[in-house]
């Protein structure tokens, strides 16, 4: 076997062929060190002598459906500078590893492809082996996202396991791309991540983010220059929570009669107007529920004008609109609308501000989704490390989500 092919087929540099041996599983490939005078790997230089050999073997990309292993006598030196006696590193392959790079990149490319058991059956490696490939790899590529062109973020947290275990997920919203993963939930999440970013000098513009308070302090502590944008749909997922308390509190108080009116009424109240299917009745349902309490139809129209809110289209003319709809809920006298009407003069300055920088948390709620199929696919990730790299690489994902 001559040396251009040893190099072409299976990467291997720096040895020539000696031998090789078949059978019907497997091929044995033994060879030898080229002769040429080796150097120091600390110093880079060639004041060295030899000290024999060491015995080494390295799994190679498999020819057809036989696993091909290489052999080879590496040889030791001692360097007469350094005063050290060692092994030197052989071009083809990482230092303690038992197979050559060769593989490692058939092993990242099929797993663009195929599961991770497919791909340790298929090459005849371990699970762990090939999880440990791909790690690398991903750590190399993306465990330091660049974040000097950062303007546009978005921070939620996600549920990964039962019993409160959360992840942070930061994303570029130009990108779509997940720049951090934090362990946990809240400020302590992202501690990590403001050091990162401080460093990098970056100029972020706004950050959209729910109505935490930790979420908001941590990001007025760390980028004061940037702008907090709350995010619609979780302004209105409240005001639909307060909606549906104020509901559960009338059925509770209603009589038995009224109580067959306000049954089954929750998502109706919840949905839109165009939404409701005159085929099952549910406008003339919700009409009938609505006409049997004030308090429920108050707080009914007061949830859809605050749809309206977003297509004003102007600042100014959104800020007196905001500031009428939170008097008239305080007008109302219904508690409920009360608490929200004070939550939304509390973060009045956030919410206006997605007039001027119309962002929102809804690029990391579909990342989120992602998070979970690729979760389910793969049965869990009993790695978090692991998993933390394979969502900040989602993005680049242009297969199916493999586990």
């Amino acid at each position: 076997m001559s040396t251009s092919v040893l190099y072409r087929a299976l990467g291997i540099r720096g040895y020539k062929h000696q031998s090789i041996s078949e059978s019907s599983g497997w091929i044995r490939l033994r060879i030898r060190h080229d002769g040429s005078r080796p150097c120091c790997p600390d110093c880079q230089r060639n004041n060295v002598r030899r000290r024999g050999t060491i015995a080494r073997s390295w799994q190679a990309p498999p020819i057809g459906n036989r696993t091909v292993t290489v052999f080879a006598d590496v040889p030791r030196i001692e360097c007469r500078d350094c005063k050290v006696t060692r092994v030197i590193p052989v071009p083809f392959a990482d230092r303690n590893r038992s197979y050559t790079r060769s593989l490692e990149r058939m092993v990242i490319d099929l797993r663009s492809r195929m599961t991770l058991k497919d791909v340790a059956c298929h090459l005849g490696l371990s699970d762990w082996t090939v999880r440990d490939i791909e790690k690398r790899w991903l750590g190399k590529k993306f465990a330091k996202a660049r974040l000097k062109d950062l303007r546009y973020l978005a921070i939620d947290e996600i549920s990964v396991r039962k019993g409160h275990t959360y992840l942070t997920v930061v994303i570029d919203l130009e990108s779509g791309a997940a720049v951090f993963v934090g362990d946990g939930k809240g400020a302590d999440a992202l501690k990590p991540f403001w050091t990162r970013l401080k460093a990098s000098h970056a100029r972020v513009a706004a950050v959209a983010i729910d109505m935490s308070a930790a979420y908001f302090q941590a990001v007025t502590e760390n980028l004061p220059q940037a702008e907090i944008v709350f995010d619609w749909f979780h302004i209105v997922k409240l005001l639909n929570e307060k909606l549906t308390q104020l509901r559960r509190e009338l059925y509770r108080e209603a009589t038995k009669m009224d109580k067959q009116v306000l049954k089954g009424t929750r998502w109706l109240l919840l949905k839109r107007p165009e939404n409701l299917v005159d085929e099952r009745d549910e406008s003339k349902r919700l009409n009938e529920a609505l006409k049997l309490n004030s308090s429920l139809a108050t707080a009914y129209y007061l949830k859809e004008d605050l749809r309206l809110l977003w297509s004003t289209g102007d600042r100014q003319v959104a800020g007196r609109f905001l500031d009428g709809w939170i008097a008239r809920a305080h007008a109302s006298g219904i508690r409920a609308l009360q608490t929200f009407a004070n939550t939304m003069s509390t973060y009045r300055r956030g919410i206006l501000a997605w007039f001027r920088h119309p962002i929102s948390t809804g690029p990391l709620e579909g990342l989120n989704n992602k998070i979970k199929t690729l979760k389910r696919q793969a049965y869990g990730f009993r790695d978090q490390q692991y998993f933390k790299l394979k969502i900040l690489a989602l993005h680049k994902s242009k297969f199916r989500l493999i586990g």
